[in-house]
């Protein structure tokens, strides 16, 4: 009996190993989620030029970390292209990204996450 249950114990540790891999977002299936996540009020813009999670969920945390990491690359690539400071580069891509928010999503002003009208 103590073989079967460590059997089941190791059977089902190796098939949670093998599935993590497919449980994991790529940043293509990220940028496909990313739509829906901010129309239902999971994720919005912020204004130093990054996503934030709105309401706590694994997936839209993940989504935001996968974008965000994406948006980083190329805010550091925009940036030493033109020979400028990220953050000048960040607080442009967010001040757009705030601008073309549609209605009704969330974005963070002044430390708080309000729907935009």
């Amino acid at each position: 009996m103590k073989a079967t249950t460590t059997f089941r114990t190791l059977l089902a540790t190796l098939l949670l190993v093998f599935a993590l891999p497919v449980l994991a977002m790529n940043l293509q299936q990220a940028m496909n989620a990313l739509g829906p996540a901010k129309e239902q009020g999971l994720i919005g813009e912020q204004i130093n030029g990054y996503l934030g999670v709105v309401q706590a969920n694994a997936e839209a945390q993940q989504i935001v970390e996968l974008i965000n990491d994406a948006r980083r690359a190329e805010y550091s690539r925009i940036a030493r292209d033109n020979n400028i400071a990220v953050a000048d580069v960040e607080a442009r891509a967010g001040q757009r990204a705030i601008e073309r928010t549609p209605a009704g999503q969330f974005v963070k002003l002044d430390g708080q996450w309000v729907r935009k009208r």
